[in-house]
């Protein structure tokens, strides 16, 4: 689901906070979602409303941080770690996106953005490193065709790495366990 879907294609999305609330709010109450393993919310960079209200409204199990590996961008996903940390929100790990540059003609890898950043972030702040990602072409030209990667090439490296990420994030959730105890009210017996 994308609130792309919602809008006009060339409408910009020019919203205060309220409007963005109530469109996040819109998306997970109102869409038919059907039988779910995981919900996968990708939000924008930040510490905002949007992430505030997902964390305090919905029953959050845990945080994927993605980042690049450049120091200005690192900085960006700290703060949301640490946001994330401070409303109790389980940190599941960091990918580290555009690590490197695959060359599609002589397969060379270069550390355009800078390498490691990631990695380094997981080790400081205790939390799990889930992986890489490399900027390669194929990425977007299967996204932009509608076909993402490990459903368009399920044996290729960047589609295992994929797999693998997603199966570290997952074995961290389910071994965190999950206590929703503290979005219900608390319910008191008396005797009279």
């Amino acid at each position: 689901m994308s609130i792309g879907f919602l809008v006009d294609e060339d409408q910009p999305m020019v919203w205060r906070g309220p409007m963005v609330t109530q469109a996040l709010n819109q998306l997970l109450n109102s869409t038919a979602w059907g039988e779910l393993d995981y919900l996968m919310v990708d939000m924008p960079p930040g510490t905002g409303d949007i992430q505030l209200t997902l964390s305090q409204q919905v029953p959050v199990s845990g945080a994927i941080i993605v980042t690049t590996p450049q120091d200005i961008a690192l900085l960006d996903a700290r703060k949301g770690l640490k946001m994330f940390e401070k409303v109790e929100v389980p940190i599941l790990g960091v990918i580290e996106n555009m690590s490197g540059y695959l060359c599609p003609k002589c397969g060379h890898e270069a550390d355009i953005f800078g390498s490691g950043g990631g990695e380094l972030m997981a080790h400081a702040d205790s939390v799990p490193f889930l992986g890489k990602i490399p900027l390669d072409i194929r990425i977007r030209e299967e996204l932009d065709a509608g076909k993402p990667t490990v459903g368009h090439d399920p044996d290729s490296e960047l589609s295992t790495r994929y797999r693998h990420m997603a199966l570290r994030a997952a074995a961290k959730l389910r071994a965190g366990g999950t206590d929703y105890s503290r979005l219900f009210p608390k319910i008191v017996v008396e005797d009279s």
